[in-house]
């Protein structure tokens, strides 16, 4: 009667994890995780859009206490890349609420720093009307309408 070999031996186990495992130390690093990027300057980009909604909405609802300066956004950085952004009390300085930039992304503004509402909603001058948001090859335009106050979001 002849012995058929059924299951592996502890050796053939070991050698095959080793290979795996030498596999994954080669393979992990060349994943590509722009995708990650990608997603993370979509989602900066509706995060700014919305912080930008949020101070035109304070400075038309504060009008009555705040008739001359209203609200604003002021991004901290140089302008080809912003570190972190705060939106303000135009007339106490209290910061209402500040955010943070994730690094993978790039946000710039072509000529200030400073996104500033009046108590019609409208940017006051030596605003800026534009925004970019980019990362991995995926960049979102905010573009502000100064008359008007109004604030779109489009993917480029």
């Amino acid at each position: 009667m002849k012995y058929q070999k059924t299951a592996f031996s502890f050796v053939e186990l070991i050698i095959i994890v080793a290979f795996l495992g030498i596999f994954a130390v080669i393979a992990v690093p060349r994943l590509n995780f722009a995708i990650i990027s990608k997603q993370k300057a979509e989602a900066l980009a509706w995060k700014i859009t919305t912080d930008l909604r949020l101070t035109r909405r304070l400075a038309i609802s504060d009008a009555a206490n705040n008739p001359t300066n209203g609200f604003g956004i002021e991004f901290l950085g140089p302008l080809s890349s912003f570190t972190s952004y705060g939106i303000w009390n135009r007339s106490t300085f209290e910061e209402v609420n500040s955010q943070s930039i994730d690094p993978d992304v790039t946000v710039s503004s072509n000529t200030s720093r400073y996104f500033r509402f009046g108590p019609l909603g409208t940017l006051l001058a030596g605003s800026d009307t534009q925004i970019i948001v980019s990362a991995e090859g995926r960049s979102f335009t905010i573009t502000i309408n100064p008359a008007t106050g109004m604030i779109k979001c489009v993917e480029n």
